[in-house]
C-alpha cells in the first residue's frame, strides 16, 4: 500500500503560475535589482563608467553607498519639472484614449459578429508594423511642408503652414496614436461581454438610452476602463522615441533624461537613480489600487 504526500510534488496548477513568475523574477527583478545597486554607485571615468558599491580588501568589506542621484533629484528643480511633464502627458494622452477609445470599443462590441472581426483587425493592423516606422511616417505628415499641411493649404482652409512638428501637440498626436489600440481592447473584451438584457430590462422601465449608459453600461464596463488606462499612462511616463522624433527642445520626458544621462553623460548612476524613482512612482499608486480591489471583491463575497 502506497500512501500518496499531498503537496509532495508540484501540481500543474502550481507549475502554470510558477513559471510567469519565474520569467518577471529572471527578466524584470534582477534587471531592477542591478540598476538599484548602479544607483547607489558613484560616477567614474573608466568602464564600467560606475564604481562597485561593496569592495573587499585585506579581509575586510567595505560597503559605499552614495546618495548623489537622490540628493540631486530632490534638489535640482530640473528633475522634479520632468517628473511632473511627464505624469501630465501620459494623463492627458490617457484621457484622450479613453474619449476617442470608448466609443470605438462600444461600437465594435455592439457590431454584428461578421462585421467585428474586421473592425478589430482593423485595430490590431498597426502592431504588424514597427513603433518607429509609424512614428516616423507621423513626422512626414505634421512637419511644415508635410502631407497635412499641404492638404490645408491646397483646399484654401490656412494661408501659412500650421507649427505642429517639434511641438507638445505633435508628441500628443503621436502618444495617442500609438497607445489608443492599448486602451480599445482590454475595454472591448469587457464590453463584449456585458448583458444586453440589463439594458432591454431598463428600456422597458422607461429609461432613456444615455440614463440607461450612465446607469448600467458605463459602471459594468469601468474594469476594461481602468484596464485600458493603466496600459496607457504606464508606458506613456516613460516614453522615449515618441517625444525624441516629434517633440521639441523644450519637451522633456522622463525617458528623454534617461537616454541623455546613460548615452550622451554617460552618468550610469544618475540615469539610474532617475529610473528607480520612476519605477517606484509607478508602482505605488499601482499596488494601493490593487490593494483597494481586492478589498472591495473581498467586501463583495
Amino acid at each position: 500500500m502506497h500512501l500518496k504526500i499531498p503537496g509532495h510534488r508540484p501540481s500543474a496548477r502550481q507549475f502554470a503560475i510558477g513559471v510567469p513568475y519565474a520569467w518577471l523574477a529572471l527578466f524584470l527583478l534582477v534587471p531592477f535589482l542591478l540598476v538599484l545597486k548602479i544607483s547607489f554607485s558613484d560616477l567614474q571615468f573608466g568602464i564600467p563608467p560606475y564604481t562597485p558599491i561593496a569592495t573587499l580588501q585585506d579581509q575586510t568589506l567595505t560597503l559605499a553607498l552614495h546618495l548623489r542621484g537622490y540628493v540631486l533629484l530632490f534638489t535640482d528643480s530640473l528633475y522634479a519639472a520632468v517628473y511632473l511633464n511627464s505624469v501630465k502627458m501620459a494623463l492627458v494622452t490617457t484621457v484622450c484614449c479613453a474619449l476617442i477609445g470608448y466609443p470605438m470599443a462600444y461600437h465594435i462590441a455592439r457590431a454584428r459578429p461578421e462585421i467585428r472581426n474586421l473592425l478589430l483587425l482593423g485595430v490590431i493592423l498597426p502592431f504588424w508594423t514597427s513603433l518607429l516606422l509609424r512614428v516616423y511616417a507621423w513626422v512626414g505628415i505634421l512637419r511644415n511642408d508635410g502631407l497635412l499641411n499641404h492638404l490645408l493649404m491646397g483646399l484654401g482652409l490656412i494661408d501659412a503652414p500650421l507649427e505642429i512638428y517639434r511641438t507638445d501637440l505633435a508628441v500628443y498626436i503621436g502618444l495617442v496614436y500609438a497607445y489608443l489600440p492599448f486602451f480599445i481592447l482590454p475595454l472591448y473584451a469587457n464590453l463584449v461581454k456585458l448583458d444586453y438584457r440589463l439594458l432591454e430590462a431598463a428600456y422597458d422601465l422607461g429609461a432613456r438610452p444615455w440614463s440607461a449608459f450612465l446607469r448600467i453600461t458605463l459602471p459594468l464596463s469601468m474594469p476594461g476602463v481602468v484596464a485600458g488606462a493603466m496600459l496607457v499612462f504606464i508606458p506613456s511616463v516613460g516614453e522615449y522615441v515618441i517625444p525624441e522624433m516629434l517633440g521639441g527642445a523644450n519637451t522633456l520626458m522622463m525617458g528623454r533624461v534617461m537616454w541623455n544621462e546613460f548615452f550622451n553623460n554617460a552618468d550610469w548612476p544618475m540615469a539610474a537613480a532617475v529610473t528607480c524613482v520612476m519605477v517606484l512612482l509607478l508602482l505605488v499608486p499601482l499596488s494601493i489600487f490593487q490593494y483597494n480591489q481586492a478589498r472591495q471583491l473581498g467586501a463583495r463575497t
